[in-house]
């Protein structure tokens, strides 16, 4: 499979290496001038190609940029792609990185202000694992323990093609319905950073609470900018368990 990535950052460039190592062909392109591109492709084992080139032929296109970067892709980026080209979007509203963006915060899910901006369908996958979630604790299909991923978007058909690539990075994948209920994997939720199997994020998917999801995201990110010295991977992990008591882990 042809897999177009915009973002080379730690999500999208884990994405392409492990894309990479499943054998499809993987472009990549970033904001960075092309010499700097072609170092950063060659370390992911990926092709380097201008953002314009990059969506023309291919199968699946992953955006892997901060929600704010969205509205500053080309307008007519999309118009000529062909309409079977699967687009899928992993960003992660944060106001403090992203600034206001008022439709999000007067509760437009994210994922369909990002369809909205493209003028494209978008299905919402790879953004409810921490980059170091993403990086090592991919599993053979079948392992115990195997953490699982959310995926929502309305065509079922993109849906399952997504999966697989999901599957193939070695995680599991849970149905979180269509692209209006991606907010059960959104900042704030119980299916968050939580690194869960399959039948405990279909529980915390179901425990999520739209209402207070912000104010959570939020308050995380204010104790953590308090902090003097970084948390590791486990103790996030932990941290964002400890935010829902119905939390599988937790119980």
């Amino acid at each position: 499979m042809k897999i177009g990535i915009i973002g080379t950052g730690a999500i999208g460039g884990t994405i392409a290496k492990k894309m990479v190592a499943a054998g499809h062909q993987v472009s990549v392109s970033n904001s960075d001038e092309f010499d700097q591109l072609e170092k950063r492709a060659n370390e992911l084992g990926a092709l380097p190609s201008t953002i314009e080139n990059l969506v023309k032929d291919v199968n699946v296109v992953i955006l892997s940029v901060p929600t704010i970067a969205i509205s500053s892709l080309p307008k007519t980026l999309f118009d000529k792609m062909p309409q079977d080209t699967i687009v899928v979007d992993t960003s992660n509203y944060y106001p403090f990185r992203d600034a206001d963006i008022e439709e999000i915060k007067n509760g437009k899910v994210e994922s369909v202000w990002v369809s909205e901006q493209i003028g494209r369908p978008v299905i919402k996958a790879f953004n409810n694992l921490l980059a170091e979630s993403l990086i090592s604790g991919g599993k053979p299909e079948g392992a115990a323990e195997r953490i699982a991923m959310a995926i929502s978007g309305d065509d079922s058909k993109a849906k399952g093609i997504i999966s697989g690539l999901i599957h193939e990075a070695g995680y599991d994948v849970v149905d979180a319905g269509n692209l209006e209920s991606s907010w059960r994997h959104q900042p704030g939720t119980p299916a968050y950073c939580t690194e869960l199997n399959v039948t405990e994020l279909k529980q915390a998917l179901n425990d999520g609470i739209k209402e207070v999801a912000a104010q959570i995201r939020d308050s995380v990110i204010r104790l953590f900018t308090d902090r003097t010295t970084q948390p590791s991977h486990e103790e996030i992990v932990e941290f964002n368990r400890s935010l829902f008591p119905k939390n599988p882990k937790m119980n």
